[in-house]
């Protein structure tokens, strides 16, 4: 593999929730050609299968499956296979990704309930369990961990207790969590877990994975409403051919996916990165203050993802210019997702230090022309 030292800086950081950041090392591991039937990229997949399960639970009787596309190809494959034809599902939202998983099932014809929490409120176990009494025709139970339309952690332990409790299934999109935050699938009582190459783990966009209860993944046989986002099929053969996927795989995405892997565990696992990441948002969130800006939620309900802060409400601000002016000075943000508030949203994940956070905090001191 080239020296990674040797590649060029990127111009700017990604102050993002995925894509982000990436390490020269894993944009190193992309400069090479792998052919998808080859033993050597196979070992590489039932490596990743092996480490992203462990990494999920030290519980027995879980498996993972890697699956092309973004992470909500994964979402979508997951509930369009685990969901039987005489299933329901019940979403609780609150924010874009949790209605996205509605708007899915919608699109499958598979029918759906929402409870809608408001974006800037977590869900209530009682609430979750009222409405399980009430619907017994629920079969399955979806949440998102990290809500990154404003940076919520919702209590998915919780919720998962209320789940496991009245009998159903339980999928819990962990696409901005798994691999940055602590958690435990099975404690959790998660049948599937979602997440994403280029979330926390620090790799590539390319492929999402999926971390299931072998049990309820081998219940799913024949359920799939797609060919190429049969998430059963996808497991049974990359269970059968040692690692082979059923379509061409992103091999480049996979390799670079490895390398992250690696880093993750030189850095010290999740616990070490969960930190690296808290204290970044701890930074953050303090400079920024001390800046004039306020954030959308309060501390008890952040996640060490990302932070949405209310948008200034001076005459003269913009956030084109505002966007413009950061990324001018070598920093991208996002915009806001929230439907009532002006917002915008930094992330603190990737390759980010606080080192970076405190040169971010002084470009926007000097980017405030408002």
């Amino acid at each position: 593999m080239i020296d990674p030292s040797l590649l060029p800086d990127n111009p700017y950081l990604l102050l993002t929730p995925g894509p982000l950041s990436t390490s020269k090392g894993v944009k190193a591991a992309m400069l090479r050609d792998w052919c998808t039937w080859d033993d050597d990229y196979n070992a590489i997949v039932r490596s990743l299968r092996e480490k992203l399960t462990t990494l999920a639970t030290t519980a027995p009787g879980y498996t993972s499956v890697l699956m092309q596309g973004s992470g909500t190809f994964s979402v979508e494959s997951v509930i369009g296979t685990a969901l039987p034809r005489d299933g329901r599902l019940l979403v609780v939202a609150n924010g874009a990704y949790g209605n996205r998983i509605a708007v899915i099932a919608r699109y499958l014809g598979i029918p759906c309930s929402v409870i809608n929490c408001g974006e800037t409120e977590r869900p209530e176990p009682a609430a979750v369990a009222r409405k399980l009494d009430q619907d017994p025709a629920i079969s399955h139970v979806a949440v998102v961990h990290c809500e990154t339309t404003t940076g919520m952690l919702n209590p998915v332990e919780a919720l998962g207790a209320v789940v496991k409790a009245a009998g159903r299934a339980y999928i819990v999109d962990a696409m901005s969590s798994f691999g940055g935050i602590r958690l435990d699938q099975a404690a959790m009582g998660a049948d599937f877990l979602v997440s994403s190459a280029n979330k926390c783990i620090q790799g590539v966009p390319g492929f999402g994975l999926v971390v299931a209860r072998r049990e309820s993944l081998e219940r799913c046989a024949g359920q799939g409403r797609s060919l190429s986002l049969d998430l059963y099929a996808q497991w049974k053969v990359m269970e059968e051919k040692g690692g082979k996927w059923r379509f061409t795989s992103p091999t480049h995405v996979v390799r670079a996916f490895a390398r992250a892997m690696e880093e993750l565990e030189a850095e010290g696992g999740v616990a070490a990165r969960h930190t690296r990441y808290a204290r970044n948002q701890r930074l953050l969130t303090e400079g920024m203050r001390e800046l004039g800006f306020a954030t959308l939620l309060p501390d008890a309900f952040h996640s060490p993802v990302i932070t949405a802060f209310l948008s200034p409400e001076a005459p003269g601000y913009r956030f084109q210019d505002f966007y413009d002016a950061l990324k001018a000075k070598g920093f991208v943000i996002y915009p806001g997702k929230v439907t009532d508030r002006d917002t915008f949203r930094i992330g603190n994940i990737g390759e980010v230090y606080p080192a970076d956070i405190k040169r971010l905090l002084a470009a926007v001191k000097n980017s405030m022309d408002w």
